[in-house]
């Protein structure tokens, strides 16, 4: 809970002074530092009451130290707003007395949810961190205009007959399932794309084959968790990537055909271009145009060996496109798309250098008449928005969280998440903060670019990832403003309100050896090649970067045969 204990503890007992009458409900909480959500199920359709107890036994009443505490949240009951701001001493007089908020709620699906959300306000380091977020001390749910039906007694040979008869049907239906899967892979591939209106072409193995001279290692460019990525050479001349779906992929049919779905029907500069597909035999293939240089990711953040020389002004050019390309998706094609999966390995560089968006097997669909999609967790850890990655939320802002993430990468030439050993981790965007915090971002800039880089820039950049990621989703600018902020149309807000983050001058320093201290391994690394005698790095242990997942189209493939042999 941030709040500086080794154990996430969320039930908090009483600090303050209750009256001695209050009943014992009140004398613990459910507290978070983010957000609590309460679910009821199995309820009969209909209208209830429901009823929140609270009381505020975290911060105290008087002149102490304990009573400068303020906690302020919102209260979401089934989706729809039912407090805002709520803060409990102002609703009752002070902390240390109790009260009960009582509000009206209607059932239609069987389930009642409760959530509670902090509405970024308040005090987050007074009396301690980690107090600020909602608290609740019970709920209480009672029907409103309708009598619960009694319980029913069931003899034990129709308990019986009803286990045996859903215990058949469900094995009946894995098995169909499963049959299904192994034998009708393609059938059931081809009328998942017959119900899409696609606007791609379709190849045949025979013709892939060719391209790729039967899928030879030496034109292996990648291999993940999906499978394999080729390069090819089409009967006209025009050169292809084919992303090759594995039997035992990770990714799977649903993914495969929802990406074919999602790209065929955008056309931008900035998105990576679907030829078409290939369903034949036990073969899944998708065909893309061929991006000469990779990804950023291996561009930017791979092995010495790998990196390209990256001045600032391609920096500069890389963010804009990246940024044009989630404008067009979010605000501009005629599917409203959030791609959930942002991150320098899936930005690849054409042979100029422009960045085209990939891998959109992870999109979803942002319908204009909801306001955030409730979904399953997808993604790569380090470039998940907060609210996403806990909740669940998914908005268009979860996008821009992770691009800003990405543009502190090229700002800084860093990968955002580092190890090192089992139990250290630096966060690139924990390292932004605390230089701003200290007024030292230039600090952040790549030593790579050396003094040949436009100082206001570099600065816009820096405030606009800082803005992109901050831990509200509103206070997020759309990606069309980034756009605009980034190519100098319009102004960086001169305050951006602070995400928080502990600026101790021990971490400080811990930080610092680490992100200088990759610079400069680098460099020694390459002074002991150009020299006789073995020197070791001051360094106890190799840092690795965390921003390969299996579903990136050019995976690093450091021993691929083609790479190898690449002129």
């Amino acid at each position: 809970m941030d709040n500086g204990e080794t154990a996430e503890i969320y039930l908090i007992s009483n600090t303050s002074t209750l009256p001695a009458e209050t009943p014992r409900l009140y004398l613990t909480a459910r507290g978070s530092p983010i957000s609590l959500t309460y679910y009821g199920f199995c309820l009969v359709n209909g209208t209830y009451i429901v009823n929140l107890h609270f009381a505020e036994i975290v911060f105290t009443a008087g002149q102490n130290y304990s009573s400068l505490g303020r906690r302020y949240f919102d209260v979401y009951i089934q989706g729809k707003m039912a407090l805002q701001d709520f803060n409990i001493e102002d609703a009752v007089g002070g902390a240390g007395k109790a009260t009960e908020q009582n509000f009206t709620a209607s059932v239609t699906n069987g389930t009642l949810e409760i959530r509670f959300y902090w509405a970024g306000k308040g005090t987050n380091a007074i009396p301690d961190r980690g107090v600020y977020g909602p608290l609740i001390s019970a709920i209480t749910v009672d029907p409103l205009d309708f009598e619960p039906p009694e319980d029913s007694k069931i003899s034990a040979g129709v308990v019986v007959g009803i286990v045996v008869s859903i215990a058949f049907v469900v094995i009946l239906i894995v098995g169909i399932l499963w049959w299904r899967g192994c034998f009708r892979r393609r059938d059931t591939t081809e009328q998942d794309l017959k119900g899409l209106d696609l606007q791609t072409g379709s190849f045949t193995l025979r013709q892939i084959k060719a391209a790729t001279s039967n899928f030879s290692p030496d034109n292996k460019i990648g291999e993940g968790g999906f499978g394999s990525v080729y390069k090819g050479l089409l009967a006209d001349g025009t050169i292809i990537a084919v992303k090759q779906l594995s039997a035992k992929s990770k990714q799977g049919n649903r993914e495969f055909v929802n990406e074919i779905g999602m790209i065929s029907g955008l056309q931008h500069p900035h998105l990576v271009k679907l030829y078409g597909c290939c369903i034949e035999g036990n073969q899944l293939l998708l065909v893309y145009e061929y991006m000469e240089n990779n990804s950023l990711a291996r561009a930017l953040l791979g092995p010495k060996e790998c990196q390209l020389h990256l001045d600032w002004k391609t920096r500069q050019k890389i963010c804009v496109g990246i940024a044009r390309g989630l404008a067009y998706l979010h605000e501009e094609s005629r599917l409203k798309i959030v791609h959930r999966d942002i991150k320098a390995t899936n930005v690849l560089l054409d042979k100029h250098l422009n960045p085209k968006i990939s891998d959109f097997g992870l999109a979803k669909l942002d319908e204009e008449d909801n306001t955030h999609i409730s979904t399953r967790i997808a993604g790569t850890f380090g470039y998940m928005a907060p609210e996403y990655a806990m909740r669940g939320y998914l908005t268009d802002k979860a996008d821009v969280y992770s691009f800003g993430i990405v543009a502190l990468e090229i700002v800084s030439g860093q990968c955002n998440t580092s190890y090192r050993g089992k139990q250290e981790s630096f966060y690139l965007l924990d390292w932004a903060h605390v230089l701003r915090e200290r007024g030292d971002l230039m600090e952040l800039i790549d030593p790579r670019l050396g003094a040949d880089f436009n100082k206001d820039e570099v600065m816009a950049m820096i405030h606009v990832a800082l803005l992109c990621t901050h831990v509200s989703p509103a206070i997020r600018p759309s990606m069309s403003a980034v756009v605009s902020m980034l190519e100098g149309k319009a102004n960086v807000p001169a305050s951006i309100p602070e995400n928080t983050v502990a600026d101790d001058d021990k971490k400080y320093k811990a930080m610092r050896k680490h992100f200088r201290g990759i610079v400069e391994e680098e460099e020694e690394r390459d002074e002991s090649k150009k020299q006789v005698h073995h020197h070791s790095m001051s360094i106890d242990a190799p840092w690795t970067g965390s921003s390969t997942s299996t579903n990136d189209l050019y995976p690093m493939l450091l021993d691929s045969d083609y790479w190898r042999n690449r002129e």
